[in-house]
């Protein structure tokens, strides 16, 4: 009996002492791997963390916070988790259906009497579960928080005023105001700030010491990255855009070092450490495809990855990838990125964030991991796949341009304040340093001609790129309106 027994606990011990070796062997692929694809990429910085069979197998930091300052990223530098957070706020809404304070079906106005939207019966049916799954049949609405400077409540008011853009659950695309009237729910129900119940039944329980819910709580906190951008063949440090108004769709922030536990947690199906978090019934529904996604609204990757079918959770993509299904949800604001990708039945998560603008070497990593992890080694090159896709994708075609052509009026007869009812005001004026541009005094630039009476404007935050703008003159020869992003702003005044 002890030899037999003896010969378990070695054959045991020699079992583990091989699965070891195996994941040490997968971690230093990866990590030569990144090393690798980092000079492809070159961001500044980069965090990964990886979790298999419950442990967080891998943690690695590359590159500085900030160009130009001798700062190395660590586990513990802050980065902005985007719309990552997507799923905290969706995983608070579960908490809150097993306290039965809320149903996934439930009606909003049910809970927020004041949610009107442009159509009634929308307001009247759209439900809990649909503020989640972006098919309430509006349009992205981001100007409403990025290109004004209004609260969040104030967003959500002029959301009234915004016409469909297709019928109730009928189609997908990306809303971020939602999540914002979901976060507002949080608060109804728990009688708590949405921040303040993340904290205290996520990541307190989850020893996230170092997640916080807005960028307000980590500004004057040193030891966070900065936003980058590339500009004109070099990479520059940017401003950091704040989406801390619409907070529930995007504006956490954390380390490598804390969002590996978050990670584990989700492949230990809502429990840590013996204590249930989120009932199995409702972990069960963040994760069941809740709508179909059209394929002109997926990613790009879909080009290499080619999957069979596109689908939305309760805040995550879904995909199958080698008759596994996946679980991913990018963030993405000027100068930061981020990506969580799990595959459940696998027990493989990772979690990347950068501080360069849209490095889509996230997503190659992120599959990387997932061969990785699968077969013992690395199967495909993502990062030359991605890179030569996204290349492509990037490049954009200045239009054509009509040369030797005049203005039907000098620019002085066009200067003036432009109004839409959405958009908010256009004011055109002239300055010593030239012709400007100032949407919501939020997005401003300068004019040049183009041709006849088209305009180009150079916006002064670099990741706006340009943008085409046009007068248009009504039958006495005077300016009635402008046009620009495919919109009409209609004059106010002007000096003509």
């Amino acid at each position: 009996m002890k030899t037999r027994l003896f010969v378990f606990l070695f054959v045991f011990t020699i079992s583990l002492n091989t699965i070891a070796q195996s994941v040490q062997k997968q971690v230093k692929l990866l990590d030569d791997y990144i090393e690798n694809a980092l000079t492809v990429w070159n961001p500044p910085g980069l965090a990964v963390t990886v979790v298999k069979d419950g442990e967080i197998v891998f943690t690695k930091t590359y590159g500085i916070r900030t160009l130009g300052e001798n700062k190395p990223v660590d586990k513990h530098t802050l980065f902005g988790c985007m719309s990552t957070t997507k799923a905290f706020t969706a995983a608070a809404l579960a908490m809150l259906a097993d306290e039965g304070k809320l149903k996934w079906d439930d009606h909003v106005i049910k809970y927020l009497p004041d949610f009107q939207l442009y159509d009634p019966y929308m307001t009247r049916e759209i439900t809990v579960r649909d503020l989640l799954t972006h098919r309430t049949g509006l349009g992205n609405t981001d100007y409403l928080w990025g290109w004004m400077q209004i609260s969040g409540d104030s967003a959500l008011y002029k959301m009234r005023d915004v016409k469909p853009s297709y019928s109730l659950r009928s189609s997908f695309i990306y809303q971020n105001l939602m999540y914002l009237a979901a976060g507002k729910v949080i608060e109804k129900v728990s009688g708590q700030s949405w921040e303040s119940f993340l904290k205290e039944r996520i990541y307190i329980p989850l020893e996230m010491n170092e997640t916080f819910a807005k960028y307000e709580m980590v500004k004057d906190i040193k030891n966070k990255a900065d936003a980058h951008f590339p500009h004109e063949g070099k990479i520059i440090k940017i401003d950091q855009l704040i989406a801390d108004e619409i907070g529930p769709a995007g504006s956490m922030w954390s380390s490598i070092n804390d969002i590996g536990k978050w990670i584990q947690f989700l492949l230990n199906d809502g429990t840590h450490k013996g204590d249930t978090l989120i009932s199995d019934r409702n972990f069960k529904e963040l994760f069941k495809p809740q709508q179909i996604i059209p394929s002109n609204e997926f990613y790009p990757t879909q080009k290499l990855t080619k999957p069979n079918w596109t689908t939305y959770g309760l805040g995550w993509f879904q995909h199958d990838y080698r008759g596994k299904m996946v679980q991913f949800h990018t963030g993405s604001l000027p100068g930061m990125i981020a990506i969580a990708g799990l595959i459940p039945e696998e027990n493989i998560g990772v979690y990347v964030m950068g501080n360069l603008d849209h490095v889509e070497l996230r997503h190659a990593i992120m599959y990387t991991v997932f061969d990785l992890f699968m077969d013992g080694k690395i199967t495909r090159d993502w990062s030359t796949e991605f890179k030569d896709l996204y290349s492509q994708k990037t490049e954009q075609k200045e239009p054509k341009r009509i040369l030797e052509t005049i203005a039907s009026l000098p620019i002085s007869k066009v200067l003036g304040t432009y109004k839409h009812k959405q958009y908010g005001i256009v004011k055109i004026t002239e300055t010593n340093q030239g012709i400007r541009y100032n949407l919501n005094n939020t997005v401003k630039g300068i004019l040049s001609h183009w041709h006849y009476d088209t305009y180009q404007i150079t916006f002064d935050k670099q990741y706006y790129g340009k943008a085409m703008l046009n007068f248009r003159m009504n039958s006495e020869a005077k300016v009635s309106y402008l046009e620009v992003f495919g919109e009409r702003f209609d004059v106010v005044n002007s000096k003509y």
